[in-house]
């Protein structure tokens, strides 16, 4: 069983627009690999052409041992994708979805039926199986397209950014699923998002995007560990004596953004600045009111490779990936 190698992929829309530039990674089977970026950034422009929905205008891609542009039959037959917009039609039952699926794979009538039975389960949607779609809310919608796409038990599943505009519950039940799939089925997937929780979570290794081009890649335990740093921030007792905090804060490493009435400093020495920085203030007769440390995160990653923040980031200057909705 293969899994994805990509080698210097590169696609360019109308106008010149790069929307990926030069990408190389590899997935191996069995990985959930998390591509985060922001919008903009060119993940989804990745995975449409990782699924055969748009050639690419240069450099090679493989899925499951398959060329992605020369082989777009044997690659579909082995992948299932979630996409951001569901090709769910409002008048169909989640059961009657189910069973058009399964005839669209040529599974017999009795093992479509199975078949569907066992996915509306595993995505809980059994008491919803009768149901209209257009009655479903966000997150059911979300988990009946997950369960369309594992109809003919792909080895390889992409979602992209599949827990967009949930809720918290619907957003952890489907990552639950899909960890599930990675081991317990061996599947290989390849999930495209915006949610640092999302990556951490669920994603044996990330790679970042930026503007069509991959700025990092590793575990999330890796890429945490190169900054190397912890953060202290401290909310003085005595607010007239900030300034003296900062100053103090100043000699263990390099000044850090806090809240408006705290002083904050990223450690130079993670392993035992902490305890010194603390006798320090006792020393200076400083007296806390609070102190937090807080650890690396994926968006301290993020921001020291781009500049920016992951969530809520600007996508002013990035390369805008056109609107597409494919059919399944």
């Amino acid at each position: 069983m293969e899994g994805i190698v990509i080698d210097g992929l590169v696609r360019v829309f109308k106008g010149g627009i790069r929307a990926v530039d030069g990408i190389d990674l590899e997935v191996a089977p069995g990985e959930i690999y998390g591509f985060l970026g922001p919008n903009g950034a060119g993940k989804s422009t990745t995975v449409l052409v990782l699924t055969t929905l748009l050639p690419p205008t240069a450099g090679r891609a493989t899925v499951a041992g398959f060329d992605v542009a020369s082989a777009g039959p044997q690659v579909r037959a082995r992948i299932g994708a979630a996409l951001q917009e569901a090709a769910l039609d409002q008048f169909l039952t989640g059961r009657e979805h189910m069973e058009l699926q399964g005839g669209l794979h040529g599974l017999s009538k009795a093992a479509r039926r199975a078949r569907g039975d066992e996915l509306l389960a595993r995505v809980g949607l059994t008491e919803a199986a009768d149901r209209k779609v257009g009655g479903y809310s966000g997150g059911m919608k979300r988990r009946l397209d997950l369960a369309l796409a594992l109809v003919h038990r792909p080895s390889i599943l992409f979602l992209d950014e599949p827990t967009t505009g949930l809720d918290p519950q619907s957003r952890s039940a489907l990552w639950e699923e899909v960890a599930r799939l990675a081991a317990d089925e061996g599947v290989t997937v390849f999930l495209t998002t915006q949610y640092l929780e999302e990556a951490d979570v669920l994603a044996d290794r990330v790679g970042i995007i930026d503007r069509g081009r991959l700025v990092a890649e590793g575990t999330p335990e890796a890429l945490k560990a190169e900054l190397g740093r912890s953060t202290v921030e401290i909310v003085p007792a005595e607010p007239e004596r900030r300034a003296a905090f900062a100053d103090l804060l100043a000699r263990f490493g390099e000044p850090a953004a806090a809240a408006p009435r705290a002083v904050a400093v990223m450690l130079d020495d993670p392993t035992d600045g902490l305890a010194e920085l603390i006798r320090a203030l006792d020393a200076e007769g400083l007296r806390a009111a609070s102190l937090e440390v807080h650890q690396p995160t994926l968006d301290d990653v993020f921001l020291q490779k781009t500049g920016r923040h992951l969530e809520g980031a600007s996508t002013e200057g990035a390369a805008a990936e056109p609107e597409a909705v494919p059919a399944r």
